[in-house]
């Protein structure tokens, strides 16, 4: 049985603070909301222990390395059973960035990021589709990104 961690609105403030900047220094966040430098450190590695922070990560933008093609694709297997197999497979595929097993219209819908609408064709008809466990698919190529953010603490 899990158990959740109750948070409090220090906490929210904490992880606000760090989801907006996680390079802010405890001791700025400690004066900003009126307690000790050990009281955060004591909160953040709470919730570390918890798993709500599970981590911190460099966030690049794709555009200006050269990825200028996001697009989503939705895929249908063969049978339910060819999951864990297409998974690894599809893992394989350093263009695939998000992968996730969905109910509805299809089985698993990923994320890609490829430089050119070249490189995309390259991968859906030499990578992807080349996969024995895909049966058929479905391209959505996206436009912009208005809005991306994390879930509100």
């Amino acid at each position: 049985m899990t158990t959740t961690l109750r948070i409090d609105d220090l906490d929210r403030e904490i992880l606000n603070t760090l989801m907006n900047d996680a390079r802010t220094p405890y001791a700025e966040m400690a004066k900003r909301f009126n307690v000790s430098p050990a009281t955060v450190h004591v909160r953040v590695e709470k919730m570390r222990a918890a798993n709500i922070i599970t981590g911190t990560e460099v966030v690049i933008n794709p555009k200006l390395l050269g990825y200028d093609v996001c697009c989503f694709i939705g895929i249908n297997l063969n049978a339910a059973r060819d999951y864990h197999s297409a998974l690894t497979k599809l893992n394989e595929l350093e263009e695939v960035v998000e992968a996730y097993y969905t109910t509805g219209a299809y089985n698993i819908f990923v994320k890609l990021m490829c430089k050119s609408i070249e490189e995309l064709q390259y991968v859906l008809i030499d990578k992807l589709q080349a996969i024995d466990e895909v049966q058929s698919t479905e391209t959505l190529i996206s436009l912009q990104n208005p809005i991306n953010r994390n879930v509100k603490p």
